[in-house]
């Protein structure tokens, strides 16, 4: 059985191996070989435009303001300052989830403070979306990705090459969005956006985790797949629920129960006993 295990894992270390330099060689080949890809101004303009509290909150009125400009879309936002504080509270108290290394304090801290970063650069860009708004909205969207990649990194491979994985995820968020900021192209937030979310399932697939319940890291996959195809249909879906909540509101709701479905994984899960 023992040498069936060593065979096992460097067959998934080279399975890794060529996995990651493939996905590496693709990135480079769509950096080098396509043109610049500036911001479409579509991207701005969602189906739900209402203002919804313009006729309820007076305090607006009497400021001069005639309510929230895109209600559903900014006010769908609060689940995820919801569930990032909880969850952060949580962390750092110890007491609930089940974490057994400080490596893991750190990253699922991080996370879960992006997730509540998510629910105010979401709704400062909502209110007047642009160019420069959706940085905000972007940037801790990619720090909450790059905790998630480094958590899975830290249980499985580590705890010092998980944190050096988190430091290089951020530093690479930050200057992609800067980038895009600079020369208007979108090409490496792209590539961060669609890899690690990619990446994510596919580590927690080839690699054991000392955990149970990891079955949360697929069940998370699904709900975010689920959550990309509400943002893409948004105009259809609010034609088909009548006129109530658009795609793009319902793909906010829909994301923010990524961090409930691995708060419950943290919650129930156990460390498998080694023998």
């Amino acid at each position: 059985m023992g040498l069936g295990w060593i065979v096992n894992q460097q067959c998934r270390r080279w399975t890794t191996s060529r996995v990651s330099g493939a996905t590496f060689l693709c990135c480079m080949c769509f950096i080098l070989f396509t043109p610049t890809i500036p911001r479409s101004p579509k991207h701005h303009k969602f189906v739900d435009m209402r203002n919804l509290l313009g006729c309820f909150i007076h305090v607006l009125m009497i400021l001069g303001s005639p309510g929230v400009p895109n209600t559903m879309n900014v006010m769908t936002n609060f689940p995820f300052l919801v569930v990032g504080i909880l969850g952060l509270v949580l962390t750092l108290e110890g007491g609930v989830f089940n974490i057994s290394s400080q490596g893991e304090v750190w990253t699922w801290a991080l996370f879960y403070a992006g997730i509540a970063g998510v629910a105010f650069g979401s709704a400062y860009y909502h209110l007047k979306p642009d160019d420069y708004r959706v940085l905000w909205d972007t940037l801790p969207m990619m720090v909450a990705f790059s905790s998630l990649f480094s958590i899975l990194v830290v249980e499985r491979f580590g705890q010092r090459i998980g944190l050096c994985c988190l430091f290089a995820l951020i530093v690479a968020a930050v200057l992609c969005v800067v980038y895009e900021r600079i020369y208007n192209d979108i090409r490496f937030c792209v590539i961060f956006q669609l890899t690690l979310p990619l990446a994510i399932p596919v580590i927690a697939l080839m690699y054991r985790s000392k955990y149970t319940h990891s079955r949360y890291w697929f069940m998370s996959t699904g709900i975010y797949l689920l959550a990309k195809f509400e943002g893409v249909t948004d105009k259809k879906l609010y034609y088909v629920n009548n006129y109530i909540i658009s795609g793009h509101s319902m793909e906010h709701l829909c994301l923010a129960l990524i961090p409930v479905s691995l708060s419950v994984m943290l919650i129930y899960r156990e460390l498998k006993f080694q023998r």
